[in-house]
């Protein structure tokens, strides 16, 4: 990594408009880019309004967020108290140099802080390479349940 500390901190309102622009490049990555309706807005008042529905950590070097893992509390009736990972990014130009490692296991580390009984996220089936990052770690993939949503009005 150059020399350069690679730093994992809590994300603060000024790292708001590089995470949303991380959002959008992840969605690109997806294939999906026209589904990121959320806006900066939205972000500065979900996760530093009165009532804050998501946490947010970025990676760092030398003060440039170079990516970001956002998740939140949720809970299972049968476990418990669990941490679910929305979404987690290393930008391009970082990627396979172990930032996403570290911001992984960050957020895995907030996970056993907060005494939660499960850590849990999704992976696209075609994205071989997080499949292959998250196998490393053991993981279960349960391809029994199938995921359901319903869009909401605005």
């Amino acid at each position: 990594m150059g020399g350069n500390p690679i730093e994992v901190r809590p994300a603060t309102l000024e790292d708001l408009p590089t995470v949303h622009r991380l959002i959008v490049e992840l969605a690109v990555y997806e294939n999906a880019p026209d589904e990121v309706t959320n806006s900066l807005e939205n972000l500065i008042e979900d996760g530093f309004g009165p009532t804050p529905a998501y946490s947010c950590l970025v990676a760092t070097n030398q003060n440039e967020v170079i990516g970001f893992a956002l998740y939140y509390i949720s809970y299972s009736t049968w476990k418990g108290k669990c941490v679910y990972l929305e979404d987690f990014l290393v930008t391009e130009a970082w990627r396979r140099r172990g930032v996403g490692k570290i911001l992984f296991e960050a957020v895995h580390q907030q996970a056993i802080l907060m005494n939660a009984k499960r850590f849990e996220w999704q992976v696209l089936d075609w994205n071989t390479p997080a499949i292959n990052f998250y196998k490393k770690y053991q993981v279960e993939m349960d391809r029994s349940w199938i995921d359901c949503k319903l869009v909401l009005p605005s």
